[in-house]
């Protein structure tokens, strides 16, 4: 490993220093995630490929998981290749507009992905509260004009924030603890005032953690509710293998952000490294795990996968 004090090649690029306090130890970290990204590259792509060749899977539930995948493999490559070249040769510089650039994309698929969240929320309480109008209010254009707006609504408020930073006056000190260019990371290495983008940052939380999750929330609370006031027992079990991979997801997705948000504002006795940890584990685990879960628990997809893999074995015997 190089030494902790690298000089940047350029003067005014920030140096991006990996896993802060474990430096040494960087060529095996490279190793989980490394197996993250791929695994997460095969199953989000395998899911994209049975929906995409499948007649039969081309309904708004799967859309929405194609969208998630989307979003899962959008999220991976935006922080994965960049780690493994800090990790493996030592490439930790950065430019001002290429760390502004991978903030923007990175946050902005985040907010889309929590857009997507919502909406698969929804297509399960509409599903179970209301199945016989199903049909007609989630239709497969109506969930990929859902999908335009959420990604026009992440686009919308994430946009200021890069402007925000781009105006600040920077110090000497440009070394930002963490494998990916994140805002409040950058946004503390200024000589100026940060207040603004403090406020904005908190603002995005609001509405991205508070709103968002709350509305998943809401959706599944009613979603139980509907559950428990069933008295025909296969009625109770269609809902719940229904609901079962859906509210896996969202665990995965909401618990370790809202986690991770929580040390990052009020966790200040913990050690820089496990901050890190916890924001890459948000990032990574999620897209690697969802295909899977999905594909355990989901029983039409599962059967799909199944007849494809036997029937790749059978032209290939």
């Amino acid at each position: 490993m190089a030494d902790f004090n690298i000089t940047p090649s350029d003067p005014s690029a920030f140096i991006l220093m990996g896993i802060y306090g474990l430096e040494a130890s960087h060529l095996w970290i490279s190793i989980p995630f490394s197996m993250c990204y791929i695994t997460s590259l095969l199953g989000n792509v395998m899911i994209l490929f049975l929906v995409g060749k499948e007649q039969t899977l081309r309904k708004p539930m799967y859309l929405l998981l194609c969208m998630l995948g989307l979003t899962d493999i959008a999220t991976s490559t935006l922080v994965v290749p960049k780690a493994l070249c800090i990790f493996w040769f030592n490439l930790k510089d950065i430019t001002l507009s290429d760390c502004l650039t991978q903030s923007f994309f990175l946050n902005m698929v985040l907010v889309t992905q929590s857009s997507v969240l919502v909406t698969m929320a929804f297509d399960r309480y509409v599903a179970i509260c209301k199945p016989l109008r199903y049909p007609t209010i989630l239709t497969n254009v109506r969930i990929v004009k859902l999908g335009l707006v959420g990604l026009v609504r992440a686009a919308l408020m994430i946009l200021p924030m890069p402007l925000f930073l781009s105006r600040l006056p920077f110090c000497a000190n440009r070394h930002i603890p963490q494998i990916y260019c994140e805002n409040m990371a950058v946004a503390k290495l200024s000589c100026g005032d940060i207040t603004v983008i403090r406020m904005y940052g908190l603002v995005i939380m609001i509405i991205n953690m508070g709103l968002d999750q709350s509305l998943i929330a809401l959706s599944y609370g009613l979603i139980i509710r509907a559950v428990l006031r069933t008295s025909s027992k296969k009625a109770y079990h269609k809902a719940l293998s229904t609901c079962t991979a859906h509210f896996c997801v969202m665990l995965l997705y909401c618990i370790p952000s809202l986690f991770s948000v929580m040390t990052q504002r009020f966790g200040h006795g913990i050690a820089p490294h496990i901050h890190i940890i916890l924001a890459n584990i948000y990032l990574l685990v999620p897209p690697m795990l969802n295909p899977i879960i999905y594909g355990v628990l989901t029983k039409e997809l599962r059967d799909k996968v199944e007849k494809y893999i036997c029937r790749q074995w059978s032209v290939k015997a």
